[in-house]
């Protein structure tokens, strides 16, 4: 699948948090270096049931999880990001969502949550899941050093 200039598009992986709008950074400007499309996607999941059977038929976990990755992508690009930014939402399990999502794309940019002094130093296990099977480079943005 061809975008962009000839390319694959660059893939990031977004979940609301300070470090997937740092990855949407980073990505947004590697997409705009190499004339790539940018997509965004956000991964939700149903909330898992404790033995007690839950009604969630009155509830927009697609339309929420819509709502967070354009918030998201205008808070981290503002109203103009200088390259193309396709939003995707898919129900899945974050991990294998954003390794499916990079067939055919060039890079995949997923943010890494910090932990403290040891854990910090750990991948995540969405991170790590795709750096270890991607079908593409991956990228992780790290927390900053505090």
């Amino acid at each position: 699948m061809s975008e962009g200039n000839g390319s694959g598009p660059s893939v990031v992986g977004v979940d609301g948090s300070a470090s997937s709008k740092r990855a949407l950074r980073w990505a947004a400007r590697q997409a705009e270096l190499t004339e790539a499309v940018l997509r965004a996607v956000l991964a939700w999941q149903l909330p898992s049931g404790y033995g007690m059977p839950a009604d969630f038929s009155d509830t927009d976990f697609a339309g929420q999880a819509r709502r967070v990755l354009e918030d998201s992508t205008a808070e981290a690009l503002g109203g103009h990001p200088g390259v193309e930014v396709v939003l995707k939402v898919v129900q899945g399990h974050p991990a294998p969502v954003l390794v499916e999502e990079a067939e055919g794309a060039d890079l995949l940019v997923v943010g890494s949550h910090g932990r403290g002094a040891f854990t910090g130093m750990l991948l995540g296990s969405v991170s790590g899941h795709c750096v270890h099977h991607a079908p593409c480079p991956v990228l992780v943005v790290r927390e900053p050093r505090s």
